[in-house]
């Protein structure tokens, strides 16, 4: 196993669900699940195929020999007649009815469906844990003071749960993209080389209500209530834009949270989980660096660059099929499943066992909280008595000289400043008295309890907590 390229999505990061979903073996028994259901279908309707083929073929999906496979496509160059080749020598029986009427695209791209839908409804729950675990960090800290950041720069204060129902809102849209695809997702059935059921048709003798029977029922087998209306050979390859669209969609929000958490770990104000025995860097013995959210980041950008597949292979199909989407589809669609599943994982992770470091945070709060009191320090002051314009500019001023004893590594004294002025009416202590955080941060606590709960229909009952990951 040493000795060949493998992908680190395999082998280090997706899930083993995953994994088993785009599985060769997945992928080829559900082709073999796809032309059972077709001859069933075509007995049920009166054609030429028995129920003992029927039988046979079905007894027989999981039993599938990979080695004469690879030989035999070697042979004729075509990966869907190799497989019918070797299913035939596992059900001798039915070797002459598989396929009928059917093109490469009926297993190919029917079975890319299924696997689709499959992944997005475990992408869905996986989603979902994360936002879960994020609602219990906003309850949890709805309330705690926290610097708020504009431009990277000290601005009015928040609440460390406010921040996360950020977070969670960004991803509970992921979620409604995630649906709006699923919803979008239909079955290509039995069509024909071109999109006109033409073989169909001439083997049920010009009866079209026998074609839409059959592609009702074999629909209706792998839990599709419709199928695309129309169709060339392929299923319209705008629907993986669709779900490509919505796998960069996670990526971006995950990726934005992520790079917030690395920023705060900066500051000791937030961290990630860190394990006893983990160790932060090989040179530096005393480092805790934020390694799973820097991977969620670099994920995150590779899933959003390989969405840009889709809606190139999407634009240059040319009229009703060209194989130039295969190669690409086989490695992109696939990847980017693997690659948000990754991504999902190591959010669960991370918020599960988010550190808050309140102590740093209040230190940090209160470092800044005399700039960002000067507003109602103003208000109080014209209160008693005082000139407004004349206020501003002794804020200003005396702003302007704290900040510049903080440069040089001394505390702020900016309230001292203030009041040794005689223009404000108070005190040192009666200006102390106003700098309580929790009286700067508004409303947030009260809009983090109205957001959980306009949205805990989503995520309650969830199975939330830390994804467990062997890097």
């Amino acid at each position: 196993m040493y000795s060949k390229y493998e992908s680190p999505l395999s082998t280090r990061y997706a899930s083993t669900y995953m994994l088993h979903l785009f599985s060769q073996r997945t992928r080829i028994e559900t082709w073999r699940r796809l032309w059972t259901e077709l001859a069933r279908a075509e007995h049920e309707l009166g054609l030429p195929v028995t129920g003992e083929q029927v039988e046979e073929l079905n007894a027989q999906i999981s039993n599938i020999d990979f080695d004469l496979a690879a030989v035999r496509e070697r042979e004729v160059r075509h990966d869907v007649m190799a497989h019918i080749y070797v299913y035939g020598k596992a059900a001798p029986s039915a070797a002459g009815i598989i396929h009928l009427g059917a093109t490469s695209c009926y297993v190919t791209d029917n079975a890319d469906l299924i696997l689709y839908r499959d992944a997005l409804r475990y992408l869905r729950g996986e989603l979902i844990k994360t936002v879960a675990n994020l609602a219990a960090f906003a309850e949890r800290c709805k309330a705690i003071p926290t610097l708020g950041y504009t431009h990277y720069q000290p601005a009015q204060p928040t609440t460390v749960g406010k921040r996360a129902t950020l977070w969670m809102q960004d991803l509970l849209s992921d979620a409604e993209e995630l649906d709006f695809a699923l919803g979008c997702i239909r079955f290509l059935g039995c069509r024909g080389a071109t999109g006109t059921e033409a073989s169909l048709l001439d083997l049920f003798d010009g009866d079209g209500g026998k074609v839409d029977e059959l592609n009702r029922r074999i629909a209706a087998a792998f839990g599709f209530d419709e199928c695309f209306d129309v169709a060339g050979q392929t299923y319209p390859r705008k629907l993986d834009s669709r779900i490509l669209n919505a796998l960069s969609s996670i990526a971006q929000s995950c990726c934005r949270m992520a790079t917030d958490i690395r920023l705060l770990q900066h500051d000791r104000q937030l961290q990630e989980p860190f394990e006893d025995a983990q160790i932060g860097s090989s040179a530096m013995p005393y480092k805790r660096n934020p390694m799973r959210c820097e991977r969620i980041c670099s994920l995150s950008r590779y899933l959003m660059a390989d969405a840009a597949n889709a809606p190139m292979t999407a634009s240059t199909q040319w009229l009703e099929r060209t194989l130039d989407d295969s190669a690409n589809r086989r490695i992109s669609m696939p990847e980017a499943f693997l690659c948000a599943d990754a991504i999902l994982r190591l959010a669960q992770n991370v918020t599960a066992g988010l550190r808050v470091n309140e102590a740093i945070i209040d230190k940090s709060v209160r470092e800044y909280l005399p700039f960002l009191a000067t507003e109602n320090l103003l208000m109080e002051a014209v209160k008693r008595g005082g000139d407004r314009q004349a206020l501003h500019e002794v804020i200003r001023r005396c702003s302007m000289e704290a900040v510049k004893k903080m440069q040089n590594g001394e505390p702020c004294d900016l309230i001292a400043r203030l009041a040794a002025t005689g223009e404000f009416g108070m005190t040192e202590d009666e200006m102390n008295a106003l700098l309580t955080p929790e009286n700067y941060t508004g409303r947030c606590a009260e809009q983090v309890e109205s957001f959980l709960r306009r949205n805990s229909s989503v995520f309650e009952g969830s199975a939330s907590g830390s994804a467990q990951l062997n890097v």
